[in-house]
C-alpha cells in the first residue's frame, strides 16, 4: 500500500522509478482512512540517500503511511543542501506536541566518541525520553539502537579491533522464531554492517527487560527487542543498497584508510566484481512486520490514547 510523501521530495521520483506504490500528498487527502504517523530521526550525513532506503522499505505497509523527517537543532547538516533541509524537514521542536505510531532513529557515523561528546547526544536524549510517551513503537538502528540502549537501559558499546563491515548471516534465536517481527524469516539470513563498535552483549543477555531476537556468531546480536515489544534495536543497516558498502568501501580507500575488503560481500572478494544483492528479502519483509504486526494491529486508532512506556 501506498507510502504518503511530498511529490517534489528526492525519494518519489526514484521510488516511482522503480515501481513502488508512493502517494502525493495531494492525492492522500482525498482518502478516507487514518493514516499510520511515522517519524523518521535522520542521523546520517547522505540524508537523501538514507530517505530513500527507508521509505522503499516503509512502503510495505497495509495502511497509508504519512512520513515526517525530523532534523536536529544541535547539528547542521553539511552534506545535504540546506534548500532540502528546510524543505523537507522539521524539528523536534516543532512536532513534539504530536503523537505517533512509529518512530525510526537512523545510525550516525559517530561511535568512536562517547556518547556525551555527540554535540546533540542533549537532544537526542529528549527525543528518546518523549518517545517512551508520546510513540508506540520505536526502530533504533546501529548508532541509534547503541545510543538507545545506553540511554534507557544504561547498556555501553565498546571499540572492536577493526571495522566491521560486510554481509553476515543472521539466525532467528530458537525461543524467538514465531515473534511477530520473524514472521517468514527464513532460519538464517544475510544482513549488511558497517561499524567500529558493539554493544556489551553480556549485559544485553543478562538484562531482564531485553532479548535478542536474533545474531550472529561474527557479528553479535543483530535484532534486540524490549519485553514489550515496542522498542526494536537493531545493529546492522537492513535499509542499505546493493552498492552502499561499496561506496563506502571505496571512500575509505580514497581517504588511504586501507580498509578491509567487506566480507562475504564481493564476488570471489574481488572489489572489482558487482556485489550481491543478498538481503533485499529480508529487508522488505523485517520493516513490512513491524509496521503490519507490531505497530498498525497494536496502535490505538487514536493517538492520544497511547500508553507510556
Amino acid at each position: 500500500m501506498p507510502i504518503n510523501i511530498p511529490q517534489n521530495l528526492p525519494a518519489f521520483k526514484t521510488l516511482i522509478e522503480e515501481n513502488i506504490f508512493v502517494l502525493s500528498a495531494e492525492k492522500a487527502l482525498t482518502q478516507d482512512i487514518r493514516p499510520l504517523k511515522v517519524a523518521i530521526v535522520n542521523l546520517m550525513p547522505t540524508k537523501i540517500e538514507t530517505e530513500t532506503q527507508l521509505m522503499r522499505l516503509l512502503s510495505n505497509s497495509p495502511i497509508q503511511i504519512d512520513v515526517t523527517l525530523i532534523k536536529t537543532a544541535t547539528h547542521v547538516s553539511t552534506h545535504t543542501p540546506r534548500e532540502h533541509m528546510e524543505a523537507f524537514y522539521t524539528t523536534f521542536d516543532q512536532i513534539k506536541s504530536r503523537k505517533f505510531d512509529a518512530l525510526v532513529i537512523t545510525g550516525a557515523p559517530v561511535e568512536k566518541l562517547d556518547f556525551a561528546e555527540v554535540n546533540y547526544w542533549g537532544e537526542l536524549c529528549e527525543i528518546m525520553e518523549w518517545s517512551k510517551h508520546n510513540v508506540y513503537s520505536v526502530m533504533h538502528i546501529c548508532w541509534g539502537a547503541q545510543a538507545g540502549l545506553f540511554y534507557h537501559y544504561g547498556i555501553g558499546k565498546h571499540e572492536l579491533p577493526k571495522k566491521l563491515s560486510g554481509i553476515y548471516p543472521q539466525k532467528a534465536a530458537a525461543s524467538e522464531r514465531n515473534h511477530p517481527l520473524l514472521k517468514g524469516f527464513d532460519e538464517v539470513f544475510n544482513v549488511p554492517q558497517s561499524r567500529y563498535t558493539e554493544v556489551d552483549l553480556d549485559k544485553v543477555e543478562t538484562h531482564s527487560d531485553l532479548r535478542i531476537l536474533a545474531e550472529s556468531p561474527e557479528a553479535g546480536a543483530y535484532i534486540i527487542a524490549d519485553r514489550t515489544n515496542r522498542q526494536y534495536f537493531v545493529t546492522g543497516h537492513a535499509e542499505y543498497d546493493y552498492n552502499t558498502l561499496r561506496n563506502e568501501y571505496e571512500r575509505d580507500v580514497a581517504k588511504g584508510i586501507n580498509p578491509e575488503i567487506p566480507y562475504n560481500y564481493f564476488p570471489d572478494n574481488n572489489p572489482e566484481k558487482e556485489p550481491l544483492y543478498t538481503w533485499r528479502g529480508h529487508a522488505s519483509l523485517m520493516y513490512s512486520n513491524w509496521l503490519n504486526f507490531c505497530v498498525y494491529q497494536e496502535t490505538p486508532f487514536d493517538l492520544n490514547r497511547i500508553e507510556s512506556l
